[in-house]
This record gives structure tokens, sequence and C-alpha cells, in this order.
């Protein structure tokens, strides 16, 4: 159907610009504008250039902040991602009692990421929790998993990974019901076993959902704070003080609104860069595949 003018497309798409403007170019804006400035909400701004990157690379902070949440992002991805493929194909049936369990795996992702802290916070705890009277039970070592240095950060990316497996996983069963069933039957017929099906079928169908499902991970990964600032609150030593988490040390901590702005502006460009590359990576795979066949 044609539009009755030219400018009625403009018109639709209106909205969504207008929000997007206001909510994420102008904020934008503004972080890149504080960013050069050194301010702290009680005196005048004062113009400082590029001194607030300069002190964030000089002190250590920006290096630090973004090699944790990398580690970080790529554990959540990895794990989020293999692990909601994994439900879906094994829960893509018929049937009652496979809709309820998709449900219930859903369900973590709905709840609210200071409820699923609190629960977690009790399991993990270092004396009574569930997880270490388990291990004790079985005889297997425990550790203060969220007093830890050198567990603490790994133990938030478990309970983000658990948190989103089914969000990953509801994404993937949409991929998975997508793909024609005569695709399968014709590789059955040629004699492919299960695990030939999935190389040559399942998995080649799924790449777009799969690059989808990673990209939205890690930008979820990226932004974690509720489940730092309930478990963690950044420590042991800072050990899980992730780049969001900064920033939100900077403003409300330490009110250096030009250093926090200056987080912001490098977030979102690695961000941006992360996406771009994981998004063609996932392009060169699919064109290389497709010359292969």
């Amino acid at each position: 159907m044609r539009p009755r003018a030219a400018h009625h497309p403009y018109l639709m798409v209106a909205p969504t610009v207008l929000v997007l403007g206001l909510f994420f170019v102008y904020p934008l804006a503004v972080a890149g504008f504080e960013s050069l400035h050194a301010w702290d909400l009680l005196t005048p701004r004062r113009y400082v250039g590029l001194a607030n990157y300069q002190e964030l690379a000089r002190s250590g902070a920006l290096g630090g902040a973004f090699g944790r949440t990398l580690g970080f992002g790529a554990v959540v991805v990895f794990f989020s991602v293999s692990l909601g493929l994994l439900l879906a194909i094994l829960l893509n049936r018929p049937g009652r009692a496979y809709a309820a369990l998709r449900a219930s795996i859903f369900s973590a992702y709905v709840v609210s990421w200071v409820a699923v802290a609190l629960l977690w916070m009790w399991i993990l705890d270092a004396d009574a929790g569930l997880l270490t009277r388990g291990l004790r039970a079985v005889g297997l070592p425990t550790t203060s998993w969220l007093g830890n240095p050198d567990a603490a950060l790994w133990s938030v990316a478990g309970v983000t990974v658990w948190k989103i497996t089914g969000y990953a996983m509801v994404v993937f069963l949409s991929g998975l019901q997508s793909i024609p069933r005569s695709l399968f039957e014709a590789a059955a017929l040629d004699g492919a076993g299960p695990l030939s099906r999935f190389l040559h079928v399942t998995w080649p169908a799924l790449r777009p959902t799969t690059a989808f499902v990673a990209t939205t991970s890690l930008i979820m990964s990226f932004q974690a704070f509720d489940v730092i600032r309930v478990m963690t609150q950044g420590g042991p030593v800072r050990s899980t003080t992730l780049f969001v988490y900064a920033i939100y040390e900077e403003v409300f901590m330490n009110l250096r609104i030009g250093r926090a702005s200056a987080l912001v502006v490098v977030f979102f460009a690695v961000l941006v860069v992360l996406t771009l590359l994981n998004l063609w990576a996932f392009r060169v795979s699919s064109a290389g595949k497709a010359a292969r066949a």
C-alpha cells in the first residue's frame, strides 16, 4: 500500500525519533558536554577540556573497569547463549509439561533484579548458604562467594546468566519454530543423525537469531547495576566495580560529574564498537558458511 502523501512515512516514525532523541541522543550529548568540564554539583562548572579523560587513563580506573566489564560480559554472553540454545532444543516439544518448564525458566527473566539479587545472596552466603551447605555435604571445598575477590565477579556473572538465560531460550525457540520441518525431514531421509542435523540445518538457520541474542545479552551484561549494588556494592576491593557502577560511584559518591560523564562517553563508544564487531563476526561467519555450501 502506497502512502497517501510523501510526508506520511515521516509522520509515522516521528514519535519514535522524538523519544529516541529526547531520552537517548540528548542525554548522550549532555554527557559529552559535561565530560569537558569539572563540576561537583555545588560550585560553578569549569571547562577543563580532555582533562577528565586523561585523569581516567592515568588513574587506571578506566582500564580496570573496562577489563572487568569485558570479562564479565564475555562469560555472561557465552553461557547465556549456550544454555539458552540447549534449553530451546530440549524443550521445543508440544505438551503441558514442556510448556510449564519453559514458563518456569522464563519466569526468572521477568523477576526484578533486586529480588534475584536478594535470593542469590541467601544461596551464596559463605556460612549458611544453600550452595555452601550442599558443597560441604558432599565434601567439596567452598569459598566466600561474594567476599573473595577472585570469586565475587564470577559469582555475580553466574547470577546474571541464571536470570537472562530464559530470555535467550524464548528467542531461540522462536527461531527454531520458524525453521521449515521439511528441511529436517529431508536431512533425515539423507541419513543425517541428530548431531549432523544440528550442524547443517539448525545452526545455520539460527545464525541471525544467535547474533541477536548475543548482542542483546552483551548489552544487558554491560548494563548490570542492580545486582552489583545489592550483592557486592562494587567490592571486595573493587573486584566487581563494572562500568555502570563506576559511573554511579563518580556521580553519587564522589560528586565528580565530569569524570562520570567521561565514563559514560567511553562506555557508549565501547558498547557500539563491541556490538559492531559482534555483528560483523556473525556476518563473516555466515558468508563463509554460505560460500562453502
